[in-house]
């Protein structure tokens, strides 16, 4: 884990070849901010929706394997995929160097110095993370979501749009905090639950389950062979 405005992709006036996996809606997204800087350069698409690699207007696309004929130790890879499981997955096959995933953070951010960002982690437009949040790595914090202070969100986590996660929340692997959701303070969240959006989260939520409401109730806890994908 690092602290994103000090990662060697962060500065600026140098040069930088991206390689995006996934090519799907959130991936137009993340290929978008990776262009709001002007020194960043994405050079390959790969998505297994491609049969085989072909370049198209300078750009290559090819199914994710032509991973390992294309990355140097110069290239910078992020996963643009929303599906938490398919992230963790994606990764653990692909086993890129942790240096070598790219932390994409929108211009518009707003991140306090002393929040920490994992690597491969997208945050999206409008996100305020404030003091002493710790987000890990190959999250996605979407557009206009607000990460208040001293907030933990494990790794493979999708805070969705306008989520708000008060103080002192605990958020662990794999969540998906649905769009508009809000959690009060000092919650957990246990591992791969689903908080259902517009949800208001007052009580812990414990791993594996689907709450929805205001306030949430547990409505599903999912089968374990579900459970035992995701070790």
């Amino acid at each position: 884990m690092h602290q994103w405005k000090n990662s060697p992709e962060q500065k600026k006036g140098t040069d930088m070849e991206v390689i995006v996996l996934g090519d799907g809606g959130h991936s137009k997204v993340i290929q978008d901010m990776i262009r709001t800087k002007m020194e960043n350069r994405i050079i390959a698409i790969l998505d297994d929706k491609y049969e085989y690699a072909h370049d198209e207007h300078g750009m290559t696309y090819a199914p994710v394997a032509y991973l390992n004929q294309i990355i140097t130790t110069d290239t910078k890879v992020v996963i643009a995929i929303g599906n938490n499981d398919t992230r963790k997955q994606l990764a653990k096959k692909l086993a890129v160097e942790t240096e070598q995933y790219l932390t994409v953070v929108h211009p518009s951010a707003v991140i306090s110095p002393s929040a920490t960002i994992g690597y491969g982690t997208v945050v999206m437009p409008g996100v305020y993370i404030n003091a002493d949040a710790i987000i890990g790595n190959h999250c996605i914090i979407n557009t206009g979501a607000v990460i208040e202070h001293d907030v933990q969100i494990g790794d493979f986590a999708h805070i969705s749009p306008n989520a708000t996660l008060t103080g002192n929340v605990s958020v662990s692997e794999g969540v998906h905090i649905g769009s508009g959701a809000t959690i009060i303070p000092q919650i957990e969240i246990g591992s791969w639950s689903l908080i259902g959006a517009g949800s208001t989260v007052i009580k812990h939520i414990p791993n594996f389950c689907t709450a929805v409401g205001c306030p949430t109730q547990i409505v599903k806890k999912q089968a374990q062979e579900n459970i035992e994908v995701r070790k």
